[in-house]
């Protein structure tokens, strides 16, 4: 079990009389890049946010690092170094990229009232901040305001305020849904550049964004895990084809 850094068991999350995630169990590896994929309605934001602790559970267990956080709020699943993004790009569009991961590296301060410091004590913060934009090929837009951004370098943003948060998991809820062409393969590039020392769970609705990309994948379908393996296993399973890729919504 020292190579698993989140496990759950018996995860389940109930809406009325809907069971949206059905008794499951997943394991993921330390160092790999995970995917949780299947086709609309199957279970897979509902789990994503059963994990990072923006949904509590029906019933269940979740461990991280061997500690069960199944009770911790998302802040104190963060500190232990379990931090996710979201589907939705969520930067400040009014300052600039550079003031965007700032303002995460600002965490270290704990709580104090940096909104109102000056710049040049906040200044201490941007040789930092500036090797993180340039880690997600953000180099030539460090004075560009956020929201001037294209959707994909907007991703590549929140990405970057991301690893400001030193996260030894990484999280990431759909990172390439919405875009372009381009910027998926921007993004799917980014992702693996950013992976060497730390594990990366990914939610997708895409297989095709995860082959080459992702050591383990597991499907989910009506909220339970139909099959789990690498690409070349997943994508000739008998069910999986049924299930997901012949849907007429995959």
């Amino acid at each position: 079990m020292s190579d698993i850094i989140l496990a759950t068991s018996g995860l389940t999350r109930e809406f009325g009389g809907f069971v949206a995630v059905n008794d499951v169990a997943l394991r993921v590896e330390r160092g790999t890049i995970h995917a949780l994929i299947g086709p609309n309605g199957a279970g897979k934001t509902t789990c994503f946010n059963l994990l990072t602790k923006f949904l509590p559970p029906t019933r269940g267990r979740i461990e991280f690092k061997g500690r069960d956080i199944t009770r911790l709020s998302p802040a104190e699943v963060a500190r232990l170094g379990l931090v996710r993004s979201f589907q939705i790009s969520a930067v400040f569009p009014h300052l600039s990229a550079i003031e965007n991961v700032r303002l995460a590296l600002q965490r270290s301060r704990g709580a104090s009232f940096d909104f109102w410091r000056s710049e040049t004590v906040l200044s201490v913060y941007d040789e930092r901040a500036r090797s993180l934009l340039d880690d997600v090929g953000l180099s030539d837009y460090v004075d560009t305001q956020a929201g001037l951004l294209s959707y994909g370098r907007k991703r590549a943003l929140e990405i970057a305020t991301t690893l400001a948060l030193e996260p030894e998991m990484m999280l990431l809820d759909e990172p390439t849904a919405g875009m372009a062409h381009e910027d998926v393969d921007r993004v799917v590039n980014l992702i693996r550049r950013i992976r060497e020392g730390r594990t990366i769970l990914m939610v997708e609705h895409n297989l095709s964004v995860v082959e080459g990309l992702c050591d383990t994948i597991t499907v989910l379908t009506r909220g339970r895990i139909l099959a789990e393996g690498d690409y070349a296993t997943v994508s000739k399973n008998p069910e999986v084809i049924s299930a997901y890729l012949g849907s007429a919504d995959a």
